[in-house]
């Protein structure tokens, strides 16, 4: 693996909102495409084959650039971790199904693409019937105790005793798949099944009790982990699996859930990755690069003015290249000290469930670890939410005091890629403060002096 070249860019910034709506656009060829099975590699710029998503996800990477880190990522940064849960689900779903050698699979027959479109077809379809008879009645019922408006506000209202009626939100008004505080995952699938126009499905098929908690999980609105799914593609999908639990009811799903991870949460969480401080240490570092370069400025303004030789300015350059290159590094989320010792600093939900400190742990931290653990694993498919607010480590990292935030705990970083990013952009930033530094001096040293003192 060969070092980058001088000219290396980090990846982009992919805003999630931006690349959902310009990700509609995308064909149907694409979609087609089973990139599951090709084993694609269409890596974004500025990500080194060694750090390529398919890489990650088989385990070939150290940390902290493991699937462990990118999890972590998507739900204390990105707040999306319900595309990679289910991802792996997926994965592993298809593995399992492939491998069953049991009579019963003949009962899931595959969902082909033609039943996929006729599908959205209908979907379509009743979508433009509705739009049109709604303008219809609406007409009807203009001006009256039944117009719209007025009979939102009484169905809306969860007690109709209540003096007055309660103003209707979103949670409240009817979708075609709406959320159920039931427990019981085969009758949250009854529901969506119901809500959507389909069949209810058999019974007796492979893997059914596993798809219907998938429904519930992933599927269904205001679910523990929903999916961005649109109208479309929800119908769509529960459709598809109350007619069979064939891995290929899933295709249009996985799709959009794939085409998120690699093209949005990966070059974003490999951008992140390369910051080796938190943000309290890349502010210091701006704040001392600037100083260092005001500094530097000021003191060969003030020997230009006075009546001292001329090669005497020249030695502001050292403070020059410093505060220079130390800028460049932390407008790219590198601290140059830390990157001396390749080290980065240790992530805030990782400070406090450390090894070194698991033996000077109170009773009390031991109570809230234990509750912590029993929110299940992050790589649980069917877990809880992906919530994190009332997580131990959320309070105590708030109430650390910013010197300690700016000299936290640090580690070294283990993947060799990684460490060649970081090398690139330490000798850029060094290339560029030597430039500006050059500039800066030769300017200086060629003004006469001021004799003024």
């Amino acid at each position: 693996m060969g070092l980058p070249s001088l000219k290396y860019r980090r990846p982009e910034y992919v805003d999630k909102e931006q690349f959902q709506h310009g990700s509609g656009s995308t064909s149907e060829n694409e979609k087609t495409e089973g990139s599951l099975k090709s084993g694609r590699s269409d890596t974004p710029y500025g990500i080194p084959d060694a750090l390529a998503f398919d890489r990650i996800m088989s385990g070939g990477t150290c940390p902290p650039c493991t699937i462990r880190d990118f999890m972590n990522y998507l739900i204390y940064i990105e707040h999306a971790a319900e595309n990679l849960q289910f991802y792996l689900w997926y994965c592993d779903y298809v593995r399992r199904f492939n491998e069953a050698n049991t009579p019963d699979t003949r009962l899931s027959p595959e969902w082909t693409q033609a039943m996929e479109d006729d599908a959205t077809a209908r979907i379509q379809k009743d979508a433009v019937e509705k739009m049109r008879r709604q303008p219809r009645a609406a007409a009807i019922f203009k001006g009256t105790d039944f117009e719209k408006g007025a009979a939102e506000v009484v169905v809306a209202s969860g007690d109709p005793f209540s003096t007055p009626p309660g103003t209707p939100n979103d949670k409240d008004t009817l979708s075609f798949i709406s959320g159920t505080h039931v427990s019981n995952h085969q009758a949250q699938a009854h529901d969506a099944f119901s809500a959507a126009g389909a069949t209810q499905p058999f019974t007796i098929q492979p893997f059914r009790e596993e798809i219907n908690r998938v429904i519930s999980t992933y599927i269904m609105d205001d679910s523990p982990r929903q999916l961005n799914l649109s109208d479309r593609e929800q119908r769509g999908v529960v459709q598809a699996l109350a007619y069979t639990t064939h891995p290929s009811a899933l295709r249009s799903v996985v799709h959009s859930v794939e085409n998120m991870l690699r093209r949005q949460a990966h070059p974003n969480f490999i951008r992140w990755t390369i910051c080796n401080g938190n943000p309290a240490r890349v502010s210091f570092a701006k704040t001392l690069g600037i100083s260092l370069i005001a500094c530097a400025t000021v003191g060969a303004f003030t020997l230009t003015l006075s009546s001292a030789s001329r090669g005497w300015r020249a030695l502001f350059a050292i403070g020059w290249v410093a505060g220079i290159a130390t800028l460049i590094a932390a407008y790219k989320g590198m601290c140059v000290v830390l990157h001396g010792l390749h080290h980065r600093h240790v992530r805030p939900w990782e400070l406090f469930d450390s090894p070194s400190s698991a033996s000077s742990r109170t009773a009390e931290a031991e109570l809230e670890g234990q509750e912590k653990g029993a929110k299940g694993d992050s790589f649980d498919s069917f877990g809880s939410s992906n919530s994190y607010e009332d997580e131990p480590w959320v309070v105590r990292y708030e109430r650390r005091n910013i010197v300690r935030k700016i000299f936290d705990r640090e580690v070294w970083i283990q993947e060799p890629a990684l460490r060649q990013i970081q090398d690139v952009i330490f000798v850029q930033s060094m290339l560029a403060a030597l430039l500006g530094a050059g500039v800066l001096t030769a300017v200086f040293v060629a003004v006469p002096a001021g004799d003024f003192f």
